[in-house]
Formats: structure tokens, sequence, C-alpha cells
């Protein structure tokens, strides 16, 4: 079903909601949302109700605070607070606390996002991505003691467990470790945008062989590899086709970047991806800019020479 006929049946509230699951993915499409809740229902139900309470928490901040209708619709205060409810719901155990804690955070995110949003108008600020998710989360980490779940036992990496961890790698974006998952997350991308779910697929597999030649096998084959280089190549690889080589330095610099944050003692989270799309747009701005001054130089030249 197009997306267009999909969001005719669809209420703006269910399809604010399901954008918003779509822009943890960096798109705008509510069956590709759709897609992402059912691979969260599939890879981890009990996660379900925290990303779902996340989600609306910060679209209901955004309305009752009178936020821009558009950017509402289009998911931009609902992502992080998907996030965050996956993370709460994953990482601490269930109380009575657990559900207006998610609550608090998905609204503070959507405030967060709003200040953000106001300030990149004008070109000159980058992205949030999902930076308010990443800052929310080191604080909560920081202050509690998590719950760490174990990791399943692993097999001996063959054909089949390598296409598995490509697949995990991006549902491990929502912190999802089976491979339907991040079939069905690869569906969402192929129906929203071909070029975008082939760039994920690839920098899936380029994080899964980084990891490997690295010796990293349990994190490389639950997918842990992959998925912010499967962001960062999501985020460039929406350009012109004349710079269609730009998600490439991204992926780079998102394996390069993660190990960083571990040594730090920092839980990697997104932060890789958010700080190498950083990098590679404030460098592509500064070779822009170079080339604008020197263009009047050039176009100036020397004076002619007289006959």
């Amino acid at each position: 079903m197009p997306s267009a006929s999909f969001h005719s049946y669809c209420p703006d509230w269910a399809s604010a909601v399901l954008n918003g699951f779509s822009q943890i993915f960096l798109q705008r499409h509510p069956l590709c949302g759709l897609l992402c809740l059912l691979a969260i229902l599939i890879g981890a139900p009990a996660l379900l109700g925290g990303a779902l309470l996340g989600g609306v928490a910060g679209l209901l901040t955004a309305q009752r605070r009178g936020y821009p209708k558009a950017d509402r619709q289009a998911g931009l205060f609902s992502y992080n607070g998907v996030l965050l409810g996956l993370l709460l719901s994953l990482y601490f155990p269930w109380s009575v606390l657990l559900p207006p804690l998610i609550v608090a955070c998905g609204g503070v995110s959507a405030i967060l996002t709003q200040q953000w949003l106001k300030r990149s108008r004008d070109h000159h600020c980058l992205p949030a991505y999902t930076a308010p998710f990443v800052g929310l989360s080191w604080l909560l980490l920081s202050v509690a003691d998590p719950m760490q779940p174990a990791p399943p036992p692993l097999a001996e990496p063959g054909l089949l467990e390598l296409l598995s961890a490509t697949a995990k790698g991006l549902g491990q974006v929502m912190f999802l470790d089976q491979p339907l998952a991040g079939a069905l997350i690869a569906l969402g991308l192929f129906l929203a945008n071909r070029r975008t779910a082939a760039w994920a697929l690839f920098a899936s597999a380029a994080g899964l062989g980084f990891s490997l030649l690295h010796h990293e096998y349990p994190s490389a084959l639950l997918g842990l590899g992959g998925y912010n280089a499967v962001l960062v190549a999501i985020a460039l690889s929406q350009q012109p086709r004349a710079l269609c080589w730009l998600p490439v330095p991204g992926i780079a610099l998102a394996l390069l970047l993660t190990p960083g944050f571990a040594a730090l003692g920092l839980a990697p989270l997104t932060a890789p991806f958010i700080l190498a799309a950083w990098l590679v747009r404030a460098s592509l701005r500064m070779m822009r800019q170079a080339a604008r001054d020197s263009a009047p130089c050039t176009a100036r030249g020397n004076p002619p020479r007289l006959r």
C-alpha cells in the first residue's frame, strides 16, 4: 500500500506517532513506522509499552506547548521519546515509578528538540538527530544502577550467522537483537527510500566486518558493531547525486569513534552516529565556504595583457 493511501486511512494522531517511529531512521513514512513498531512487537514485546508511552508523551507535550503542527505530524517530537522508552524498559526493572519516568523523559526530550529546531532554522546549526536521547540516557544511567541483560549464547559464525548479524545491525538501533526485527526495519526503509535501505544494509555489513576484523565476535554477531554506521549512512545518504559518496567517510568515522566512548566509560548508544554525522556535515560546509570565498578571486584573475 503506498504511503499516501496508508496516510488517508490513518488519523492525524496515529500518523504522528508512526512517523515518530520512522524518524528514528530519519524517515517520515507512517508505513515504515508501522513496520518499526511491528519489529518491536516481534523482537522485544516487553519494550513496546515503554516505546509507545515515550513517543506519545513527546507528542502530547509538543501539542500542549503549541509547537508547530507540521513538526508534530512529522514525528520530530516523538522519536527521542520512543528511544528513551525503549532504553528505560530494557535496562530498568519494572516499578510503579517507571511509567511516570518514561513520560517525563519523553516530555523533556520534546522540549529539548524544539529548542534545537528553533536554532537550526538558519541552517547554521547542526541537526539534533538523537542528541536529546543520548544526553538524557547518559544522565539516567549515571544516577541509577540499570539491569544488564545477559547476552544469548552465540554460534560459530557461518554464512547464515553473518546474514543474521547484518539484519541485527538495523534492529540494534532500537535495542532489538532478532534478525526478523531487522528484516522488518529493512523492509520499512525500502518502502520509504530504496537508496537509503541499500546504504543501511551496506553500513551494517561494514560494521560487522569491522568488528570481526578486531575479533569482537560476540558484539559483532549481535549487530552491535553496525547500528551507528547504519544511522550515519541513512543521515548522509539524503544528499544530491553529486555527493552520493558522502556516507562512506561517515561510516568510517562512526566505526572509529565507537571504541572511544567505551574507553571514556560512556555507553556509546547513538553518540558515535551523531558525532560522525556532525563532523562530516561541518567539513562539507567548510569546504563549500572555502570554495565560495575563493570563487571571486578566481573569477577576477589577473588583469588581461595589452596586445
